[in-house]
């Protein structure tokens, strides 16, 4: 079922979460470990993250250095596929930009269609750790507008593969939405353009990346309005964890903590009070958000499900 489809047909905010694939050499049962303590809050979707190939050198001898391809984590494809048979749960699938040709996106997308995978979400991607900016593949897509309208394209019979009739996909399609604007644009007004050529494009919904200020939510929402921007905005939520999180979420996502949030971080001493509060804190934005009407609340897990299941229970 599509994730448009379980929005328009719900009647209060569903519960959805991310998981990522994991580390090479970790079994399916390290994801289903992640997934078994939420199920009982009747997820509708689960996403499943796909991270790129990164590189490392190796010496090969007079000063030679061979730049190999490794893959850390196992295909997001596999997963989706595995989850959907065990759950009997709609797996979305994230679909990025970087590292990908034209080409293998549109196998990717055939391989989905095969498995009776009808959704997917639609990324440019992050820039690999040996890059200073975001490179394209020379064969692939610069944008995430571009790949939404690849898929579009298919949903259409439109293949690349010329003289060869194909089936037409069927897949829904999200995208990702800044509330705090995305690092690299140039300010929220042009985000917001962006962000309507992709809904343009054939976006069927958006997924937040995640915050901390209701408000910004909020505004962000009320702006996409005014913008002309109608899909759904599904607002994405992540409990803070560990001492680390309190300047890592920040840096890496670059988003900000409410003053209020902030005060409080500055006086845990050990994991286990950033965790509480993180639950304390997610606890209140969920309740906040799920009042206000938000269509869904989606949490980023990092397959780490426990404050999750916390605050779903208190929740939903």
């Amino acid at each position: 079922m599509k994730v448009i489809d379980h929005i328009n047909n719900a009647k209060e905010t569903l519960f959805s979460f991310e998981i990522l694939p994991p580390l090479k050499g970790k079994s399916i049962q390290s994801i289903y470990n992640g997934i078994d303590p939420l199920m009982e809050f009747k997820p509708k979707f689960i996403n499943v993250t796909y991270h790129r190939e990164e590189y490392m050198y190796k010496e090969r001898g007079q000063g030679l250095l061979e730049k190999v391809s490794i893959r850390k984590r196992p295909g997001t494809v596999g997963i989706c596929a595995a989850i959907m048979n065990k759950y009997q749960v709609d797996a979305v699938p994230h679909l990025i930009c970087g590292g990908f040709s034209k080409e293998e996106t549109e196998n990717a997308l055939i391989d989905l269609q095969f498995l009776g995978i009808d959704n997917v979400l639609a990324l440019r991607g992050d820039s690999i750790k040996t890059e200073s900016n975001f490179r394209a593949h020379p064969e692939g897509h610069s944008y995430a507008v571009e790949l939404v309208s690849q898929i579009v394209d298919m949903n259409k019979g439109n293949y690349s593969i010329e003289d060869i009739k194909l089936e037409p996909t069927d897949f829904c399609i999200g995208v990702a939405g800044y509330p705090e604007k995305h690092f690299e644009a140039m300010n929220l007004q042009t985000d917001l353009q962006y962000l309507k050529e992709k809904v343009g494009a054939g976006a069927e919904y958006i997924v937040t990346q995640m915050f901390f200020d209701n408000k910004k939510y909020f505004d962000f929402v009320e702006k996409c309005r005014q913008v002309g921007i109608t899909v759904p905005i599904i607002p994405g939520l992540k409990p803070i964890k560990t001492m680390a999180h309190i300047s890592f979420l920040p840096k890496f996502f670059h988003i900000d903590y409410p003053e209020e949030l902030s005060a409080e971080l500055l006086k845990c001493k050990t994991n286990a009070d950033v965790e509480r509060l993180g639950i304390e804190w997610g606890v209140h934005q969920s309740k906040e958000l799920k009042k206000a009407g938000a269509p869904c609340i989606h949490y980023y897990t990092m397959s780490n499900s426990s404050s999750t299941e916390v605050i779903a229970r208190e929740v939903f």
